[in-house]
């Protein structure tokens, strides 16, 4: 049965389409045109003034709605999916902290049972989880941030096969500090295992990044944060994360982790082809204050910051927010702003084709977006 679509305007979110009609069928997109050119074919659905864009993507994400994603049962995540679904997002990527190894392949096995079992058609607007992103243990101590220190492990290719195995190869991303030593061995076996490499939680200096980049690392974690600072004549590997243009990078835009003016420099820097939002976001995304955990680490949060012993850990970031934030802190369009949060997404992790644009052969995965970036209606395959 196909199912027709109308709004104002429609992101693909590289070309803007005055007065869409889009047509799904099956879970996915079988016609997109304007209704300038062609009479609608049967009754659609029409969201009036808004603007229809392809759902949002989060790789890097811990939790929210209550739950943490390293100690939730896959028959939790619905509740989460459903909360996340409300912010626009209709993929992510569950993201681990550095935790002792045998809890965290306990925790990659129900994360791969969750992802198997969202693969199947669902019969509501609910986010998915589509891969797995190791944040640790592979990490600085000098850059862990809240990580504990006792569960960072230098980097082996035999530890990560072991982590692999137990998210039965469900892992898509990789943060590792590229400085320790066997760090460039992993980098290039997770890279040959079409995992999206990206150096973060680093001290490094600009070669040692630049020696990651060739071994095959093409992106980064939450830049500025838990990195080396950036020196005017000592720049590390912020610099090289700015300059490479074979490196995506993501940023955690909330007002907290960065301040606006560091934000629009990065826009600048990475380009809107380039620069992925993520949200970092925790249990406590779209909770009252309180404690909550994140893996191992007790997490307080209060007015919107989450700290941990005075450290940022985390955020209550929703990407929605994350979106409209770009815009607010700097010139770039609400267009550009989506990309950064869909297709630059998917990209960075190697799944361009299939998620995060508007096009016909994708999957029925978009959000229905006020005039100013407000959620309004979010479809997963359609529904």
């Amino acid at each position: 049965m196909k199912t027709l679509f109308a709004a104002r305007r429609l992101y693909t979110p590289l070309d803007e389409i005055e007065h869409p009609l889009v047509v799904v069928e099956d879970g996915r997109i079988v016609e997109i045109s304007s209704r300038t050119e062609k009479t609608t074919s049967g009754p659609a659905t029409d969201f009036g003034d808004a603007i229809l864009a392809p759902g949002f993507i989060d790789i890097h994400i811990h939790g929210g709605a209550g739950l943490d994603l390293m100690r939730a049962e896959p028959s939790e995540l619905p509740r989460l999916g459903k909360f996340l679904a409300s912010h626009g997002v209709t993929g992510y990527f569950p993201t681990t902290v550095a935790a002792p190894l045998d809890a965290t392949c306990t925790a990659l096995n129900r994360l791969a049972d969750a992802i198997e079992g969202a693969a199947q058609p669902g019969n509501a607007a609910e986010s998915r989880p589509l891969g797995i992103h190791l944040e640790g243990p592979f990490l600085s101590h000098k850059r862990r941030g809240v990580h504990p220190p006792e569960n960072l492990i230098a980097p082996t290719v035999a530890t990560f096969d072991r982590l692999w195995q137990a998210a039965r190869g469900h892992v898509r991303v990789l943060t590792i500090a590229p400085e320790l030593p066997g760090a460039m061995e992993v980098i290039a076996e997770a890279a040959r295992r079409n995992v999206c490499v990206s150096i973060g939680h680093s001290d490094s200096d600009a070669p040692t990044a630049q020696q990651a980049v060739n071994a095959g690392a093409r992106h980064a974690t939450h830049t500025f944060n838990a990195m080396r600072p950036l020196d005017h004549r000592d720049p590390g590997i912020i610099a090289e994360v700015l300059t490479d243009d074979r490196l995506t990078a993501d940023m955690i835009v909330d007002g907290i982790h960065v301040a606006p003016q560091v934000v629009q420099l990065f826009l600048d820097a990475k380009g809107v082809d380039r620069a992925v939002l993520i949200t970092d976001a925790i249990a406590a995304t779209g909770m009252p204050d309180g404690r909550y955990q994140l893996g191992p680490i007790e997490v307080d949060v209060k007015d919107g910051k989450c700290t941990s012993n005075g450290s940022l850990a985390g955020s209550v970031l929703t990407m929605d927010r994350a979106v409209r934030n770009v815009t607010k802190f700097s010139c770039w369009s609400l267009r550009n702003a989506v990309r950064a949060a869909t297709l630059n997404a998917a990209s960075a992790v190697g799944l361009g084709g299939s998620i995060g644009t508007l096009t016909v052969g994708a999957e029925a995965n978009f959000v229905v977006l006020s005039p100013n970036g407000e959620v309004q209606k979010t479809f997963v395959r359609g529904l």
